[in-house]
């Protein structure tokens, strides 16, 4: 089995790192030929490096829209960068301090990541102008998250697998050698799960991630007055003639 999740491991970051790549590739090669930015926007560049931060950093405009919708994403979002974060004591050795003073708030962070989650398949499930628009993808996605989070609570909190075992496994996947796992099913599904969802991000709506960056409405300056928006292959077409 730790063979075969290994395969699986390195199949799946292979697919996530090209097929990100490829997806992000494709969305700055996307022409942009009009100017359309969501106002009130900023009329500067250093106005929408702002605007962006306030986007990514406290979904400024899903606050604005649902105040109960930006409670449960926000929660979760900055929940999973802390359970991430607090991962990488599985990928160092030695543990870096910043990673070691984090991995208490870590802890926590996944309770209130599933809180989050919780919140989101809630309002799929009972907000009726949610539901209309939800896809089974949507539902499915929420679950696999949640089956993430709640085993990795499991794991923590009722059967703690032998961490030293676990972190071996990584640090020898690192270097191309395959250490035993311990025999644990739950941490098997959770890492079954972890892996699966990096194999299917390229090609799920949670490429939302790196395409906030791109999207016309959030990334352009409101200054069509006092300077012409030219899409980038029309103004390849003017220099060809």
């Amino acid at each position: 089995m730790s063979t075969l999740l290994a395969i699986f491991i390195y199949l799946s970051t292979l697919v996530f790192v090209v097929g990100l790549l490829q997806r992000i590739r494709d969305y700055a090669g996307t022409p942009a030929p009009l100017k359309i930015p969501t106002t009130p926007a900023p009329v500067t560049n250093g106005g929408v490096a702002l605007r962006m931060v306030r986007e990514v950093v406290f979904f400024e405009s899903l606050f604005k829209g649902n105040l109960w919708t930006w409670v449960s994403g926000w929660l979760f979002h900055f929940s999973m960068l802390l359970v991430v974060l607090r991962h990488l004591r599985y990928f160092t050795d030695p543990v870096w301090g910043w990673v070691a003073f984090i991995q208490p708030f870590g802890i926590y962070a996944g309770i209130t990541m599933l809180a989050g989650l919780l919140g989101l398949l809630a309002r799929r499930i009972f907000v009726e102008r949610i539901r209309y628009i939800s896809t089974p993808s949507d539902i499915l996605m929420l679950v696999l998250l949640i089956g993430i989070a709640a085993s990795g609570l499991l794991m923590k909190f009722v059967g703690h697998p032998d961490v030293i075992m676990v972190k071996n496994y990584f640090l020898g996947l690192m270097h191309l050698s395959v250490h035993e796992l311990p025999s644990n099913f739950v941490l098997y599904a959770h890492l079954s799960m972890v892996f699966t969802l990096l194999f299917i991000f390229p090609m799920s709506k949670l490429l939302h991630a790196p395409g906030l960056f791109f999207s016309p409405s959030r990334n352009q300056a409101d200054n069509p007055r006092e300077k012409r928006h030219i899409a980038p292959w029309a103004a390849k077409m003017e220099s060809e003639k």
